[in-house]
């Protein structure tokens, strides 16, 4: 049954990622709003469920909130790291203005994205939603109440999965094959995971330990990176909202889902 369900996972993650690529006229409205879902998703979904499962402390601190700090400071390491790799092969070779003309060209593009950066972060999209197809699985393994429940929130919630693995892969300048690539991976993870399931059973803390980690580096992409880049050419009102419906929109789907 949890695999049946993580089907309709995998549609919504697809068209999540359609529906980034059909609105790319409206780009900073676009990037508004995967960042107000990836704000939501971080802050009403992945941390409380972080928080429940691995909240024992160490030395004073819950262990979630440790990783959670621990995944945004990663997150911000590598990016640092990359960008500043990039921009030292590109005044090395001398070609770094015709690589950032260049559409895929390995190093970085006009704005100063380094296309790595989106690969990693997608890579992680990728992970998040294999983890997701576990937990579907699990939730089914202890009953169909709780399966049905867990079910609503990954399928609806799929769908922000979709639209910010697209989003953000194509944001750092990779090519639409890659964002493509990166989609279609991130929509096949939940029915590995849900199949996964059927060999073995994730402990509980290990999986909020995962959640808290990988919270941190979403929302560094998303206050530090995707916010921002929504502002910079059209810091219109209408931007603002579309962040503020993310949010809202995943409230609801925790909401609906029963917290």
């Amino acid at each position: 049954m949890a695999v049946v369900v993580a089907l309709g996972a995998f549609l919504m993650t697809l068209f999540g990622g359609w529906t980034a690529q059909r609105v790319t006229d409206r780009r900073h409205l676009v990037l508004g709003l995967a960042g107000g879902l990836m704000l939501g998703v971080v802050g009403l979904d992945l941390l409380p469920e972080a928080m429940d499962a691995a909240g024992e402390k160490v030395f004073g601190v819950p262990q979630a909130l440790l990783l959670f700090v621990g995944g945004f400071l990663l997150a911000h390491v590598m990016e640092r790291l990359l960008a500043v790799r990039s921009a030292a092969h590109g005044a090395e070779t001398g070609r770094g203005a015709e690589r950032s003309a260049s559409p895929g060209g390995g190093g970085r593009e006009a704005g100063g994205r380094t296309p790595q950066v989106g690969l990693t972060a997608a890579a992680a999209m990728v992970g998040h939603s294999l983890m997701d197809g576990v937990a579907l699985g699990a939730a089914f393994q202890v009953g169909g109440g709780m399966g049905a429940t867990v079910a609503l929130a990954v399928i609806t919630h799929d769908f922000a999965d979709g639209f910010n693995t697209y989003t953000i892969t194509s944001l750092y300048g990779n090519a639409r094959r890659k964002a493509l690539a990166m989609l279609f991976a991130d929509a096949v993870a939940p029915l590995v995971g849900a199949a996964s399931t059927l060999l073995f059973t994730l402990p509980e803390e290990l999986l909020g330990s995962y959640l808290g980690f990988f919270g941190g580096a979403l929302l560094y992409l998303a206050a530090a990176e995707i916010l921002p880049e929504a502002h910079h050419e059209h810091p219109a009102l209408t931007t603002l909202l579309c962040t503020v419906a993310g949010v809202a929109f995943i409230w609801l789907v925790v909401g609906l889902s029963g917290g």
